[in-house]
């Protein structure tokens, strides 16, 4: 064995684990923010915890370049430093998520002519299916005990230290609310039985005991929520067993889970097996292994190269003035460029542009802001670029553009999920499909500011309509905080000059802003605005964001639930 090799290679791993280590220990927290309802402490721990990897890969790189003055790459010794981490990972827990740690280690080290197979994980070299995997989940058997006291052991969870408020009554709203939901659970006791993760799921307000029940007509995936008094006690909020209401609870555009589990893998794999149309890529994500979830889709994302023919194009919607937006028709995603040029009335650099995409990225989405994969040096085959694409691209954005053979080169771009432009779907909207998406459009706008998010432009191009018709923000250039806004009511028109005057006729900050605009410029179309005031009047008045940006500096937290009111056991009971 090259001992230089090992010795670099136990280097990259003892960074990894490092970072795992911290990892976990601000994941294990999360039960203790949670119990204690310490909102503000939840919000500060996600952002925190974001930039772990990152960190973790800087202090590694420092080691390598101070212990083992690396200057370039020896190509003999850095194959014999992945074949030793490969030695080193035989009886890891997590030598997948250290594979892409490598991956960043050595990417940041040299030049992407070397970002191959040879040198790094384009290919996963893990046979996890081979190993014998770990017991992640207890199964519950209700015939021994009887259905309610099965429940109630299921919902005094390990992880949950304080009392239910009243667990008989949740309980009894549990039971009627599985056998109207779920019809796959109506069978005698001895024919079912119930896996239950071992760990509690928690993020912003909530938490979440998730599983499954097994029964001769098949599995039954289920989410229970639960959430805290803030008086002593805890209460079951809501449950889910459809897969479309749980897939938008692990939403691309929700915050990630605080889940204590060593075994991220197994925890997918299980994940995948009760919400299937998600992506693993999607749920690495999800449970916080955002880099995973990165790593995931890229190699997702070559296969589906391999495996197609069309080519990329420009995407749907008004072109925008910083970013320009390509997808391949047959992905469900588009890639976002910063253009070299933006349009005069944006007043920024580059360099505010991807400060806006971080703070996205660190802050609490609530359900309405998409999540992106930002990537460097992203190499595509130039035959799958459509010509006016090439040329578009070629134009706007020549300085983060090579080409190398047959490839193009793109030295920044994020990635996110492809939506239907919101001014595009209210085109060809039925009047209730027009009604829905303005709601949304409005709940949108509310959940943002009620999470400190001023949007800044909120013109209908800007929002986009997912697959299971929610409304998500996704053009972040203009974005801020609620305490940097001076909302205002716009004066009233008194003389003649004033009245026809061309531009306004009263003083007009940065950063001023004029609630009643929006019905001017978002929604001139009298059949948006007619929807608009309908659900969303209050939007239209300085009061009201004034109101908001109060709550926001005396540090209230609202709810904001990633499933229907309808389904609340408030609102449940409240029918019965």
């Amino acid at each position: 064995m090259n001992n230089l090799a090992f010795a670099i290679a136990k280097t990259i791993l003892n960074g990894f684990d490092r970072h795992i280590y911290l990892f976990s220990e601000i994941t294990q927290s999360a039960q203790q923010r949670f119990e204690q309802c310490q909102w503000a402490e939840v919000q500060l721990a996600a952002k925190a915890r974001n930039d772990f990897y990152d960190l973790r890969v800087a202090e590694t790189l420092d080691t390598i370049k101070q212990d083992f003055c690396i200057n370039a790459l020896d190509d003999d010794l850095w194959q014999e430093v992945k074949i030793s981490y490969v030695d080193l990972l035989a009886n890891h827990f997590q030598p997948d998520l250290a594979e892409s740690f490598y991956n960043s280690v050595f990417c940041h080290l040299f030049e992407r002519k070397y970002y191959h197979n040879a040198y790094i994980f384009v290919e996963s070299s893990c046979r996890l299916s081979h190993r014998t995997p770990p017991t992640i989940y207890k199964r519950y058997q209700p015939s021994a005990k009887g259905l309610y006291q099965t429940i109630a052991d299921i919902l005094s969870h390990d992880e949950l230290n304080i009392p239910y408020e009243n667990l008989k009554r949740d309980i009894n709203t549990l039971i009627r609310s599985f056998r109207q939901q779920a019809h796959k659970t109506r069978y005698q006791l001895d024919e079912l039985q119930f896996d239950i993760l071992n760990f509690v799921f928690y993020r912003n307000k909530g938490a979440y005991i998730i599983g499954r029940v097994i029964s001769p007509a098949g599995e039954t995936p289920f989410i229970v929520t639960v959430l805290n008094n803030e008086k002593g006690g805890l209460y079951i909020d809501a449950l889910l067993t459809e897969g479309e209401s749980m897939a938008v609870v692990f939403g691309f555009a929700r915050a990630y889970f605080f889940v204590d589990c060593q075994h991220p893998h197994t925890l997918v794999d299980f994940l995948k097996g009760l919400i299937p149309h998600k992506t693993r890529a999607d749920l690495y994500s999800a449970i916080g292994f955002h880099k995973q979830g990165k790593t995931q889709f890229y190699r997702d994302f070559l296969n589906h190269l391999a495996g197609s023919d069309d080519k990329f194009v420009l995407a749907a919607g008004i072109k925008g003035m910083v970013m320009s937006v390509f997808t391949l028709p047959s992905y469900p995603y588009v890639f976002k460029i910063i253009k070299d040029k933006f349009s005069p009335s944006k007043n920024m650099t580059k360099k505010d542009v991807k400060g806006k995409y971080r703070l996205v990225k660190l802050h609490d989405r609530v359900g309405r802001m998409a999540d992106t994969m930002e990537y460097s040096e992203v190499a595509f085959p130039k035959d799958r670029f459509s010509e006016e694409l090439l040329e578009e691209l070629t134009k706007v954005a020549s300085s983060i553009i090579r080409y190398e053979d047959d490839l193009i080169i793109i030295q920044h771009l994020y990635i996110e999920r492809r939506m239907v432009p919101l001014n595009l779907y209210l085109s060809d909207a039925t009047d209730d499909q027009l009604d829905e998406a303005i709601y949304g459009y409005g709940k949108a706008i509310k959940q943002l500011i009620a999470a400190n998010i001023f949007p800044g432009d909120m013109l209908l191009k800007n929002f986009g309509v997912t697959r299971h018709g929610r409304v998500i923000f996704y053009d972040y250039d203009e974005i801020t905080y609620m305490n940097e806004v001076n909302f205002r009511v716009k004066p009233v028109p008194v003389t003649e000059e004033q009245i026809y005057a061309a531009e306004p006729w009263y003083s007009v900050d940065p950063g001023d802003m004029f609630p009643e605009e929006l019905a001017t410029f978002a929604l001139a179309n009298p059949r948006y605005l007619a929807a608009f005031v309908k659900h969303h009047p209050e939007l239209l008045e300085a009061s009201f964001w004034q109101q908001c940006q109060r709550n926001v500096a005396n540090g209230i937290v609202e709810d904001v639930f990633p499933y229907p009111d309808k389904l609340r056991f408030c609102n449940l009971r409240e029918e019965s």
